[in-house]
């Protein structure tokens, strides 16, 4: 009797080799995988960083002056500075060098005010106005006089308070309060364009709004708003404040309003109600009493203050208290921004001293990121994403609670629609569905899963968002027809002959009832409630319900082949002896089959949602893109993965809008790792728990 035998070449030094080659192949590679995650970790913890970095002040320039007198205005274009004081009007480099010839003054100016870009003064000459402007080019100032150089004198009397903006490069706005009453001049071209007397108002503090519409003034506690027109002035309101106001004064853009008292500076704005915008107080900033002067920056919303002890602090409209606080020495008499706001000159008696401010991004703090902010003419406290505008005095508004929000109920939505579908589907496919059929329908549903998601999207927001539409009312009672529909059949299906009662024949059967039914529904929907979805009041085409159909639609396949393979990963002879005791098919899946394969189950759940945390084409083509904390299942919504494709083209390189992007990038990566390092500490807790149990059996 011979035995056949193969004859096998077996070298155990060969096997030992590509083994250890092998072994230290996909160490290697998941080790560069980690590093590659570390990385990528890193580097956007170093594009992030520098918005959490405290903003800084350096001394660079200390200047002798040549007039002693205190100064009326200041003020500099980063390279040259510019001074007026009772006797002269003098350019003052800072980088060190002879000071030009001084500009000598007539009259000796009593006052003197700023236009809300610094590029105009207005002096106050013994009752007269003159208008004064520091041109600078090249290193290189003149002084230029628009309206001549002689004060001009108004008929109803001297001048005490006055008011200056610039309307635009040749007209100017100016208030003058005088005698007779508060008179609003127009003036361009050494002409007066036009003039209001508003009379029996004595005003102890004046203030226009940069676009010259609106006139603040306060006498004692009441503050007056005044709106002006073509027509004339109008008083829009009446305010009254908590303490005589010390000083007024307006931020870039025009909206808000700084009103000083001896408990502090205060923030105004206006909020649009029944009657129109009123102003409203906002907050007062915090440590801000005791402060002797204020001066705006000329180009964002931040001020800096200081006091008779040297204390100089700068303050954001966004934020509750000082974002920066030196102690200088005492005497500080007046402060000067450049227009970048990126220099700060200050004056004692007889001296300049030039600060270089690192502060490029006052507004941004971690709190502006989660909590409710107030923003300027916004009714209330809210979370607000709107990083652009058109005009240039616009206020970003960084909140991430609205994309985290959208991000959150898209990918639960999404997973609540694909788990019953792909859950079941593995369930009927691994346990219940004849072989030959499972060979056809296994790899179908998997090739659903290489369609890209772009092409989802774009079918999601060009067909079915117009049909959804029209056909409202039968998608939301689809899913309890179709489970109606399932239970009929299910009691039906034991009167069918027995031929038609094989595994595999009975889904034959069923998926054209089951078509036949989803039609009939839709149908039906359109006739009796035709288009629905346009006759709600807060009904969006692209929303929640689309983008969770379309986004469940592209789990379903991730679900489906993880979950199926985790039934077919528990051990056969398990439901061979479950079925051997006489346990019905369910029962041996929902107790025993089941159970067993719970860890790879959840496991497929949530890498299921932390695809649909990360899906980016499908939200940002099927949800509107509409950055909101509110709203429905028929409201728009943005995703965090979606905001950061739609702005990133737009953003400048370097820029608090680029980086918060970036910031977006990693707390989607954060909170993906999270989900995934408790997914994995969940599956393993399961597995070991039933493997034990099967141990034990």
């Amino acid at each position: 009797m011979s035995i056949n035998r193969i004859p096998v070449h077996f070298s155990d030094r060969r096997r030992r080799a590509i083994d250890q080659f092998v072994r230290r192949a996909v160490t290697a590679c998941g080790v560069g995988i980690l590093l590659l995650m570390l990385l990528l970790f890193f580097w956007l913890i170093w594009v992030v960083l520098p918005l959490f970095s405290a903003p800084g002040m350096h001394q660079t320039v200390n200047l002798q002056l040549w007039d002693k007198a205190p100064a009326l205005a200041l003020g500099s274009d980063g390279q040259l500075g510019w001074r007026i004081s009772r006797n002269e009007a003098r350019f003052i480099p800072l980088d060190g060098q002879p000071a030009g010839e001084a500009l000598a003054l007539s009259g000796q100016p009593d006052a003197a005010v700023n236009s809300s870009n610094s590029s105009s003064v207005l002096l106050n000459v013994q009752g007269g106005l003159l208008l004064l402007q520091p041109l600078i080019h090249h290193q290189h100032g003149e002084w230029y006089f628009p309206l001549g150089d002689r004060p001009l004198r108004l008929p109803q009397g001297a001048v005490s308070q006055m008011a200056l903006t610039s309307l635009n490069a040749s007209q100017w706005r100016i208030a003058a309060q005088t005698p007779a009453g508060i008179s609003i001049l127009t003036l361009a071209d050494q002409k007066t364009v036009s003039q209001i007397l508003l009379p029996q108002q004595q005003a102890e503090q004046l203030l226009l709004s940069p676009d010259g519409q609106l006139l603040y003034a306060t006498v004692g506690r009441l503050l007056y708003v005044w709106q002006i027109s073509a027509d004339g002035a109008q008083l829009r309101e009446t305010q009254t404040l908590a303490q005589p106001a010390q000083s007024l004064h307006m931020l870039a853009g025009g909206r808000t309003l700084l009103v000083q008292d001896r408990r502090g500076v205060h923030q105004w704005f206006a909020v649009t109600g029944d009657r129109g915008p009123r102003l409203q107080p906002i907050h007062t900033f915090a440590h801000s009493h005791a402060v002797q002067g204020i001066v705006p920056e000329p180009q964002r919303r931040v001020f800096a203050t200081f006091t008779a002890q040297g204390e100089v602090a700068l303050f954001a409209s966004k934020q509750p208290g000082p974002i920066l606080h030196r102690q200088l020495a005492p005497g500080i008499e007046a402060l000067a921004f450049s227009p970048r706001g990126d220099r700060l000159i200050v004056e004692r008696a007889g001296a300049w001293q030039q600060f270089t401010l690192d502060n490029p991004w006052p507004d941004f703090t971690w709190r502006n990121l989660w909590q409710k902010i107030w923003y300027e003419n916004y009714p209330q406290p809210d979370w607000v994403w709107q990083s652009t505008a058109a005009g240039d005095s616009y206020q970003a508004k960084f909140s991430l609670v609205p994309m985290v929000i959208g991000t959150l109920k898209a990918a639960v939505l999404a997973l609540l629609f694909a788990t019953p579908l792909a859950l079941a589907a593995a369930m009927y496919t691994a346990w219940f569905m004849s072989p030959a059929l499972r060979r056809w329908v296994k790899p179908g549903i998997e090739m659903m899963g290489a369609l890209p998601s772009v092409v989802i999207g774009l079918i999601a927001g060009v067909w079915l968002a117009p049909h959804i539409s029209s056909a409202l009312a039968g998608v939301l009672v689809l899913p309890l027809v179709l489970a109606a529909t399932l239970l009929l059949c299910g009691v039906f299906s034991a009167r069918l002959p027995a031929s038609l009662r094989r595994p595999g024949i009975e889904v034959i059967l069923l998926l054209p009832v089951l078509l036949v039914v989803t039609l009939l529904t839709l149908w039906l929907s359109t006739q009796l409630w035709p288009h629905a979805g346009e006759q709600l009041v807060h009904y969006e085409q692209r929303n929640l319900l689309v983008a969770a159909l379309a986004m469940g639609f592209a789990l379903v396949p991730l679900i489906f082949t993880l979950a199926e393979d985790a039934l077919f990963s528990v051990p056969g002879a398990l439901g061979q002896g479950s079925l051997a005791l006489g346990a019905t098919p369910w029962q041996t899946l929902t107790r025993v089959v089941l159970p067993g394969a719970s860890a790879g189950i959840f496991a497929a759940l949530m890498i299921g949602f932390g695809r649909a945390v990360g899906e980016t084409m499908i939200v940002l083509m099927a949800t509107g893109n509409t950055p909101v904390s509110e709203g429905g299942l028929f409201a728009g919504l943005r995703a965090l993965s979606a905001n950061i494709a739609i702005e990133m083209p737009e953003a400048a390189a370097g820029s608090a809008h680029y980086r918060i992007l970036f910031l977006s990038a990693l707390v989607l990566l954060i909170f993906t790792l999270l989900i995934n390092t408790l997914a994995e500490l969940i599956r393993q807790r399961l597995r070991q728990r039933y493997s034990q149990h099967e141990g034990q059996g």
